[in-house]
């Protein structure tokens, strides 16, 4: 492993803070334009073992938000994108793309892995993830609502905590109906302004809650 590589990482966390990172494994799944910004932190802080969910292809649409979205991978499936820039930001992490959305019944071990960072869109899915890796004891952080926002005041809470952000409202209540009360998120609390009846997103705000994850995650891992 080149040292230049993490050395601006070391002269903050430590050799013993990039150990920890370089041997800790992480499933991202979404890979959009919040999941795409905590994908690449996760990879140029140093986690060794990364792993890649997302069944979309990228769109034109895309462009303006996320990392994937290039003119030149349009059409391409974002996780097999995102491992691409992966490897080519470090090519001695260890990088799986899972070319899938998860679903309800989905056959992927979660309990491989330190952390599971969910960026989902999907309300059904992003359920099932939650439920399924509590239930299995794996440690989780979830997003919720960035988009048809101006800012980029996100933070960590407890999803009991949380207020103003529909999507958390809404997923509190289905939480609370499978049984759980906690769960740390990254939310905001401006409220969404539709437009057309539509939720817009800006280049730099899915980035902001995305690079929320992975921080908390990061900082978890270098610290345990």
């Amino acid at each position: 492993m080149s040292e230049e590589r993490f050395s601006r990482t070391v002269k903050l966390i430590g050799q013993e803070g990039l150990a920890k990172l370089r041997s800790a494994r992480v499933i991202v799944i979404g890979c959009g334009g919040v999941g795409s910004y905590a994908a690449e932190a996760c990879t140029r802080a140093g986690i060794g073992h990364l792993t890649f969910m997302d069944g979309d292809a990228v769109a034109q649409s895309n462009l303006n938000r996320q990392l994937v979205a290039l003119t030149s991978t349009i059409g391409r499936n974002k996780a097999e994108v995102m491992a691409e820039r992966a490897r080519d930001i470090d090519p001695e992490t260890d990088v799986t793309a899972l070319g899938r959305f998860y679903r309800k019944g989905d056959e992927l071990d979660l309990t491989q892995y330190d952390w599971v960072i969910d960026a989902i869109d999907d309300v059904d899915a992003k359920t099932e993830l939650i439920c399924r890796a509590t239930e299995l004891g794996v440690n989780i952080i979830s997003a919720m609502g960035a988009a048809g926002k101006f800012g980029t005041d996100f933070k960590v809470s407890d999803i009991s905590k949380t207020s103003v952000c529909p999507l958390a409202r809404v997923m509190r209540k289905r939480l609370r109906e499978r049984g759980i009360e906690n769960l740390p998120v990254v939310y905001s609390e401006e409220k969404p302004v539709p437009r057309d009846g539509d939720l817009g997103t800006l280049s730099y705000v899915p980035g902001s809650a995305g690079l929320t994850l992975a921080g908390y995650v990061i900082r978890k891992i270098a610290e345990g």
